[in-house]
Parts: structure tokens; C-alpha cells; sequence
């Protein structure tokens, strides 16, 4: 997105009253708004008018949130901000799995939602260079079969390409600038979501599993990305 181009939101719920109380408040801040009430047709909208951002609700008609959410993110890194009702753990958890990068739940405040937003468009596509960024190589500066090429914004395991979302991608690049050092849970709150995030260090957990995952990494016997109780993560140097 350049300086000038204008920042486009799609939002998905099917309660009209929300619709229109959150459209009024991002359109004050100049964003073009667009709207889907179902799941089809928010895939199909996210997929033609290529949102910058995506506030989805959960509970939705045709396909639910967390439906929404994984197709879009096999071919969108929109941010995405999930609504739910549900105040449970897991909603939240399971929401974040698959893609979303923040959650809000109902009732929420307009203005809180905006502030939301405002800190997901700070937050830089990957994570922000430490000096120059490069490639972490087999063997050299990281663990053996992990390649993360900042400038390509490519993952390698083994050879083989692994889709991660811009997240995710984040995440392992800022482990991979220093292997063998530990980064808190708030420094990497900082580097990947940025300093203005208002969020809490839960997200790096949710994140740092499904990274995990995607990886083929076994935190109980990890090749890659190791857990320091209580402190946060590091990329292996081995």
C-alpha cells in the first residue's frame, strides 16, 4: 500500500445495528468501508476488492468466522480482527489459529475497535530489520534445515517452501536475526505487532504454536524454536 492510497476495511457481521455503528466510525477516519453479511460473501469480497484490513465476526450465515478466516488466508495477509460474543478462552485461541491477528470481544467500544485497527496498520507486513535483513541458512546462524529469507519473505524447511502468514513470518524472522538468544514475549510483542499494539503476550504464545505446527516442530523435543519458561523464545543455533 503507497502513502496515498487509502485504507480499505472490510467488515462482516449480519447485525445491522453493528454494521452501521462500526462503519460510522471507521469512515470518520477516512477508510472506505465495505461490507459482507454472510461468509461466502465476505471470501468473495475479500478475495476481488483486496482489503487492508478485515473485522470478522464469528458467528456468521453460509460459513462461520473461523471458516472465513482460513480460506482468506490462503491467498490474503489482510489483517484480520475477529468479533465474538463468546468470552471463552478457546473462541479466542482457535480464532487466532487460523489466522486472525487480534480479537475483540462484544460488546465492545467503537472507539476501541478503531484503536484496534490503527495499531494492526502500524504493524509492518513482516517484522521490522535489525540491521540488514538476510538469510538464516542450514547450519549458518540458525538451525540445520530452517532457511528464512527476509527479502523474499520466504520460509524453508528442508528445501521445501512452507506458507506462513505475515505473522507468523514475523515472528520467525525476528528469531532468526539472533539464533541462540532469547526474546522476551514483550520484545517480540514489540517487533512483530509493533510498540503501540495494545494487546497482551498471550497472542506470541497462540502464534508461536500454529508457527510450530506449520514448521513440523515439536516443542517437546524442538528442532527449531525453543521455549525459555517464563521468559519467551529462541530460534535453536545448532
Amino acid at each position: 500500500m503507497t502513502a496515498t492510497a487509502r485504507v480499505r476495511i472490510l467488515v462482516v457481521d449480519d447485525e445491522p445495528p453493528i454494521v452501521e455503528l462500526v462503519r460510522g466510525y471507521l469512515e470518520r477516519e477516512g477508510w472506505e468501508v465495505l461490507l459482507a453479511q454472510d461468509g461466502p460473501t465476505a471470501v468473495e469480497r475479500a478475495r476481488s476488492k483486496r482489503p487492508d484490513v478485515i473485522v470478522l465476526d464469528l458467528m456468521l450465515p453460509g460459513l462461520d468466522g473461523l471458516e472465513v478466516c482460513r480460506r482468506v488466508r490462503t491467498f490474503s495477509d489482510a489483517y484480520i480482527l475477529m468479533l465474538t460474543a463468546r468470552a471463552e478462552e478457546v473462541d479466542r485461541i482457535v480464532g487466532l489459529a487460523v489466522g486472525a491477528d487480534d480479537y475483540l470481544v462484544k460488546p465492545f467500544s467503537p472507539r476501541e475497535l478503531v484503536a484496534r485497527v490503527r495499531a494492526l496498520l502500524r504493524r509492518p507486513r513482516a517484522a521490522p530489520g535489525v540491521g540488514a535483513p538476510g538469510v538464516a541458512a542450514p547450519g549458518v546462524g540458525g538451525p540445520v534445515g530452517l532457511e528464512v529469507d527476509e527479502p523474499r519473505h520466504e520460509v524453508r524447511v528442508d528445501g521445501a517452501a512452507v506458507e506462513l502468514t505475515a505473522t507468523e513470518f514475523g515472528i520467525v524472522a525476528a528469531l532468526a536475526r539472533d539464533p541462540g538468544v532469547v526474546v522476551g514475549r514483550a520484545a517480540l510483542l514489540d517487533r512483530v505487532w509493533g510498540a503501540t499494539f495494545v494487546g497482551d503476550d498471550h497472542l506470541v504464545d497462540v502464534h508461536i504454536a500454529n508457527l510450530r505446527r506449520k514448521l513440523g516442530d515439536d516443542p517437546a523435543a524442538p528442532r527449531f524454536i525453543e521455549t525459555v519458561r517464563a521468559v519467551g523464545y529462541r530460534l535453536l543455533d545448532r
